[in-house]
């Protein structure tokens, strides 16, 4: 299986393939998303640490299930051969109502068939008001040609 675009990556692959990941991820369709992966892609999320793609789909299953309304915008950060890096934020509220954005930055590794096999997250997150919510497209999906990236505006 082949998911182009593959390495060695350019700055437009790069960002190609960090957009692809963020519409995956904005479908918030576990198994979807898990086909980006290797099958025994490795990762670290926050304190969690798993491997291989049953445990992506179990890890985002119960993510989503916790991060309700949840809408994603990742942006290129660095890019090097078979390697991405990315910033990130998104936005989601607990069952609660409460609201909140979360900061992070990812660092990927991809195989020769452009599947990533090592995904490490570092996440922040930020209890917001609902007011205070900048990601407003319909959900899930992906974010419109039209909403900005977080180049354009960052924090």
């Amino acid at each position: 299986m082949s998911r182009p675009p593959l390495p060695p990556f350019t700055r437009e692959t790069a960002a190609q393939k960090a957009r692809m990941a963020e519409d995956a991820w904005n479908s918030r369709d576990p198994v979807k998303v898990s086909l980006a992966y290797t099958q025994d892609s490795r990762w670290r999320n926050r304190s969690e640490f798993f491997q291989g793609r049953e445990a992506i789909v179990e890890f985002l299953t119960r993510k989503w299930a916790k991060e309700h309304d949840y809408r994603l915008i990742k942006d290129l950060w660095a890019f090097d051969h078979n390697r991405i890096a990315v910033r990130f934020q998104y936005e989601w509220h607990d069952d609660a109502g409460q609201w909140h954005r979360s900061y992070g930055n990812e660092q990927w590794e991809f195989d020769e068939h452009g599947l990533m096999r090592r995904r490490e997250a570092s996440i922040n997150d930020l209890a917001i008001k609902e007011s205070e919510r900048r990601f407003h497209w319909p959900a899930p999906g992906p974010r419109p040609a039209d909403v900005p990236g977080l180049g354009e505006n960052p924090l």
